[in-house]
């Protein structure tokens, strides 16, 4: 009997101990999470998955996507949202924070300067490192900062402003470079990429005088050192000689011949209309393949300086099909004798610029081949915020204010393009599935970038091992609310944002003091 009792006692000691263990010291996997995502509609553009699923993250990274039940030490309940990667963005020029700030809000995780790209290199990412930024941040070895300061016989400067005061000069813009000036242009390119650079921006629009050589030069430096270049092409107009056809077919020449990556930047804008010729054209590269990649952004105008190449010389009105009324000086629309002031006193002003009017069903028709396609990704070209001043001088906005302050003004594609996408092409038109939508402005750019910046290749995903870069939106309501006469007016529909693992949107508020971002970068020599 004294065997039974004992027998017993030990039992319900050993129950005793296993319940406080139980309620005292959970186990490891219920508390092992930073942050959990919770009951949210997990999408992964790469593997597929498209399901309700719990997701933990821990010390940067995406540490589980599971059905099972989680704990964190902080929990967010995405019951009714999609969680997907962070947008990542290829083509943005804004620098300062607000710009960056602008960008989160609308589930930007990673934003590049690639298009115009900047130099030196190596001052740039010094500089951003300082700025606490709350999304990732790049750039590549910017052609046209090169080309001004060998023109203008200096060393480039890193910031927006170069290249605006330098509006004032047409050498660099419109002259074939001699042997020792191209030999200057590609060592100061080179050396951004000795320095980090993310490859070659080439924004040939600007500087269309350029020769063919330096063109074929570039693309040979950058296969010779595995990178990508990302053009915008040297001319924008319907009709032979010097089309957008033209140009275009420039690009997928060099590339065929130097086996170079080559980007092709916002093919709406540059094809006006004559999109549906180049599309088909760029298809056969496709098929044959070339090595270029190309995107796009969903908007009928595109932002620029009123100084611009492009805007000079005989018939550009006829070979653009714009007058003055298609330019938009702050909120308002220009006038013919504003017009020929500020291209004469203020040539770096930037404007917007109506190429195609969205409300026209043909128009947008033309605008919807460049962003359906398949091939094309999304990129937003986002440009700087700025104010006007009583003197009408635009001065991009540098302060760290939020919301922006009253009457600071962009094109509504810089807080706006990826939202845009979420509610006209997936939600309002049903042109495009959620599913492909998150692909073009996640997976692609991310894919785009990865065989030599391989920082990207944990990026644009949804899995296990890769960074915590997510994006969590209501489908139903995510929006641009942003306008051409109103842009200063943040997406809205974006619950949470977590870059590198830290919130930068919480509940639908961007976390002021936020600045996880991180430098993408390549190794250089």
């Amino acid at each position: 009997m004294m065997g039974l009792r004992l027998l017993r006692r030990r039992t319900l000691t050993c129950w005793l101990m296993a319940f406080a263990a139980v309620c005292l010291f959970p186990p490891l996997h219920a508390e092992e999470y930073d942050v959990v995502i919770l009951d949210g509609r997990v999408i992964d553009p790469e593997t597929g998955l498209d399901a309700v699923r719990n997701v933990g993250v821990r010390d940067g990274r995406i540490a589980v996507v599971t059905e099972d039940d989680i704990r964190g030490a902080r929990s967010i309940d995405a019951t009714g949202h999609v969680v997907a990667p962070g947008f990542i963005d290829l083509h943005a020029h804004g620098q300062n924070i607000g710009d960056y700030r602008m960008q989160a809000v609308q589930g930007v995780t990673t934003m590049l300067e690639l298009e115009s790209g900047v130099l030196p290199i190596g001052e740039w990412y010094d500089k951003q490192a300082g700025k606490k930024l709350p999304i990732h941040y790049g750039a590549a070895a910017g052609w046209t900062f090169a080309r001004i300061a060998t023109f203008a016989g200096e060393q480039p400067v890193s910031t927006p402003e170069y290249f605006q005061r330098a509006q004032a000069r047409q050498d660099w813009k419109m002259d074939v470079a001699n042997a020792a000036q191209q030999q200057r242009i590609l060592e100061l390119v080179e050396q951004g990429l000795d320095e980090g650079a993310l490859g070659i921006g080439i924004n040939a629009g600007y500087a269309p005088g350029h020769g063919r050589k330096e063109y074929f030069a570039l693309a040979q430096l950058a296969a010779e050192r595995d990178v990508a270049t990302f053009t915008h092409v040297r001319y924008a107009s319907n009709s032979e000689p010097q089309s957008s056809f033209e140009a275009v077919q420039e690009l997928i020449a060099n590339a065929a011949i130097t086996g170079a990556h080559m980007h092709l930047c916002h093919i709406n804008s540059t094809s006006l209309r004559d999109i549906d010729a180049i599309v088909g054209m760029v298809d056969e590269a496709f098929e044959r393949g070339i090595n270029i990649s190309v995107g796009a952004y969903p908007w009928g105008a595109a932002s620029t300086v009123v100084g611009a190449a492009m805007f000079s010389g005989e018939g550009w009105r006829e070979r653009m099909g714009s007058t003055a009324h298609n330019f938009q000086l702050g909120t308002e629309r220009m006038t013919e004798e504003q017009l020929a002031d500020y291209q004469k006193n203020k040539p770096g002003t930037f404007i917007t610029w109506h190429f195609l009017d969205e409300s026209n069903p043909d128009d947008l028709k033309l605008l919807d081949t460049s962003v359906l396609h398949p091939r094309i990704l999304i990129e937003s070209d986002e440009m700087f915020w700025m104010f006007m001043d009583n003197h009408d001088r635009i001065t991009n906005y540098a302060g760290d204010a939020w919301p922006l302050p009253e009457g600071t003004f962009s094109h509504p594609r810089s807080n706006g393009t990826f939202a845009k996408v979420l509610r006209s092409y997936v939600r309002e038109r049903k042109l495009m599935t959620l599913q492909e939508a998150i692909r073009k402005m996640s997976l692609m750019p991310a894919q785009t970038m990865e065989g030599f910046v391989p920082q990207m290749k944990k990026k644009g995903r949804l899995q296990e091992g890769m960074d915590a870069d997510i994006v969590v939106f209501d489908p139903d309501t995510i929006s641009d609310v942003g306008t051409y006469q109103a842009p200063n007016q943040p997406a809205v529909g974006v619950q949470t944002l977590l870059v590198n693992g830290e919130l930068v949107v919480d509940a639908g508020e961007l976390v002021i003091d936020a600045a996880p971002g991180q430098p993408v970068r390549r190794t250089g020599k």
